[in-house]
């Protein structure tokens, strides 16, 4: 490396691209600015170049309407305009669920969508109900009803939003009444008799969809709808983002493919073999807020080979340093015996990692690209990380 000292370890960039609209030459464009990359010596092998999934999904012109939305729930769930549908734990969102319910609630314009949230919070952490009320009204096993909840008690403590009604109005304005409820049994939907369930819930899904079927087979989860066809993803409506009126940009589908081009690209153009992933929501937690920022399904959409399965436990590089002082260890000695540590092939549970979780390397490097890029308007939607990856 030319331009970054010795002494700088790990580091990540936020790169600055162009505007990328549908049919844009993603892959070229990502390439000439490695050419960039490596020209000023920024570009090593092992590096990782991490891709937005929303700049991937926009070149895919990935977007559906609500009107197919509504299409495919009423195909899948067997509906008719007069039916009740059930939508069992959405996450309390403008951006990621509104566009969504649109669609569900278009699909019964005439019948009725029961939302069941998940309470005091919803999957991500957002504070649905006042917590001290939900103990006092019942506890977690109790089902409570939006209309009979003081207002003060339902608002986000940073959106001020009432999402339940808020809810309540989008449904109301495709012509179906809404039911609000909280409950943390996904099977208390079904004292409102829906004639199909929609699970709405992102990682524990299935084992919603499973509880359900116990006692209504005709339950279906997000990642079942805008799965199939020529405008898709295979996480189905799961990951999805508001794209304009009544439209949703879905998740980024052939990502594999995507990555081992780009890779492949650079490669021919540079002579650097580098690793490539096109990341999501990071896998991180506000501690002032408690809000679990990962609304995607999964942190890594898809990545090169190199990537896969990699887990990153590594040195516990301070305990060891304590530990050979303790023993009198010069400082010499110290600095060789971290080295011989660092080129063993460690297991997680040795003690030389003891404290040290061992975490999947894609849910680290995606955070940390989610981190650098925000969602506001750095203008970077390719991140380089160097120094973390070592294949």
């Amino acid at each position: 490396m030319k331009t970054l000292p010795g002494y700088i370890g790990s580091a990540a960039f936020g790169i600055k691209m162009g505007i990328f609209v549908p049919g844009s030459d993603l892959i070229g464009e990502i390439a000439s600015r490695s050419e960039e990359l490596s020209r000023d010596g920024l570009l090593d092998d092992g590096d990782v170049i991490c891709i937005t999934e929303s700049v991937v999904a926009r070149v895919q012109n990935n977007i559906v309407t609500v009107e197919q939305v509504a299409a495919e729930v009423k195909e899948k769930l067997g509906l008719e305009d007069t039916s009740t549908l059930g939508v069992v734990y959405p996450i309390a969102s403008r951006n990621r669920f509104s566009v969504v319910l649109q669609g569900l609630a278009k699909a019964v314009p005439k019948g009725k969508v029961v939302v069941q949230f998940s309470y005091p919070n919803d999957e991500v952490g957002n504070q649905v109900i006042d917590p001290a009320y939900a103990a006092a009204s019942g506890g977690p096993d109790a089902v409570l009803y939006h209309r009979e909840i003081p207002q003060e008690m339902l608002l986000h403590p940073v959106t001020r939003i009432d999402y339940g009604s808020y809810y309540k109005e989008i449904i109301g304005r495709q012509g179906a009444q809404a039911v609000i409820l909280y409950a943390n049994d996904p099977l208390a939907v079904m004292a409102e008799q829906p004639d199909g369930v929609i699970a709405a819930d992102i990682r524990t899904r299935r084992e919603t969809q499973r509880r359900i079927q116990e006692e209504l087979d005709n339950c279906i989860t997000l990642q079942d709808l805008c799965s199939n066809g020529e405008i898709r993803s295979e996480w189905g409506l799961l990951g999805s983002n508001m794209s304009s009126d009544g439209k949703l940009k879905l998740a980024p589908r052939d990502c594999e493919k995507i990555t081992q081009a780009v890779q492949s690209e650079i490669l021919q153009r540079t002579g650097r073999t580098v690793e490539v992933l096109i990341y999501g929501d990071g896998a991180y937690k506000d501690p002032a807020t408690g809000i679990y920022e990962l609304a995607d399904p999964v942190t890594t959409f898809g990545s090169t080979p190199g990537l896969r399965d990699q887990v990153r436990c590594g040195v516990k590089y301070k305990m060891l340093v304590d530990h050979l002082h303790a023993q009198g260890k010069s400082f010499d000695e110290i600095e060789r015996a971290i080295k011989e540590a660092q080129a063993n092939d460690l297991s997680p549970d040795s003690m030389t990692t003891e404290g040290t979780t061992p975490r999947r390397l894609k849910d680290i490097l995606a955070t940390l690209a989610d981190l650098v890029s925000g969602s506001a308007d750095a203008g970077t939607p390719v991140v380089l990380i160097k120094g973390i990856y070592q294949g």
